[in-house]
């Protein structure tokens, strides 16, 4: 069954941004993907998202749904049908909603995991911390709006940044089903980021020296998106063989 388009408002959006050896992320994704990289370096995070209104589109804003989500992305391209593609792959959705954790890989792309979310707001102060059930993920970030990306931020300027990701709108997250990635486009209508300076910021995903060895994977930067108004449709699934 198709899902339909849906709209709504994404409330906060914090994209928070580590500089990763791509030969690191090449172990983790499934193909067809490969890094997307900037300055020889890949590029992965954690977005965490408010999103309010959220509903069938034509339907009003009245009946639409609230919710805190987070997820893990890897920054990726790939070739398909002779032309060069980009946008993320997902590996985790984390939810704080019930509805969400039933419907994801269902009725809506992506599994999503439940999890308790804190977040406290003061002015363009932030602080947001996410623990799943099943203990799988923790992340805890907190920090302020600034006015320019830290000065060893791979992208150079906020220009360059919101232009990395705006073209990675795309995400593709693992169904319920072995070898099959579900796909969902943001479509955003009124595009902008401002620099967010983390304080403290922790990451289950990120802090694993398993997963990440020492010197592999460094925080990078952090970007905050208000008040933005969006649709998302839904894209074809397709197949994916596990990472080599």
């Amino acid at each position: 069954m198709k899902l339909p388009t849906l709209q709504g408002v994404i409330d906060r959006r914090i994209l928070v941004n580590y500089r990763v050896d791509p030969e690191i992320l090449e172990k983790l994704l499934p193909a067809p993907f490969h890094p997307k990289l900037v300055k020889g370096l890949g590029v992965a995070g954690i977005c965490l998202i408010r999103l309010t209104q959220l509903r069938p589109q034509g339907l009003p804003a009245l009946v639409g749904l609230t919710s805190e989500s987070a997820a893990h992305r890897i920054a990726v391209q790939w070739e398909e049908g002779g032309l060069s593609h980009e946008g993320v792959y997902i590996p985790r959705r984390d939810t704080a909603s019930r509805f969400n954790t039933w419907v994801g890989g269902r009725l809506f792309p992506g599994v999503h995991h439940h999890a308790q979310f804190q977040v406290t707001e003061h002015a363009d102060q932030l602080a947001v911390a996410v623990d799943s059930d099943d203990g799988e993920t923790h992340v805890a970030v907190a920090g302020q709006v600034a006015a320019s990306l830290p000065p060893t931020s791979i992208f150079g300027s906020l220009a360059a940044a919101s232009a990395f990701f705006a073209g990675g709108s795309v995400g593709y997250s693992p169904t319920r089903h072995a070898g099959e990635l579900q796909g969902l486009e943001l479509e955003a209508f009124n595009w902008h980021v401002e620099p967010f300076r983390v304080s403290a910021v922790q990451s289950s995903f990120f802090d694993d020296t398993d997963r990440f060895p020492p010197g592999t994977c460094t925080f990078d930067c952090a970007l905050l998106m208000r008040k933005i108004a969006h649709l998302w449709h839904e894209q074809a699934a397709v197949g994916a063989h596990p990472a080599a």
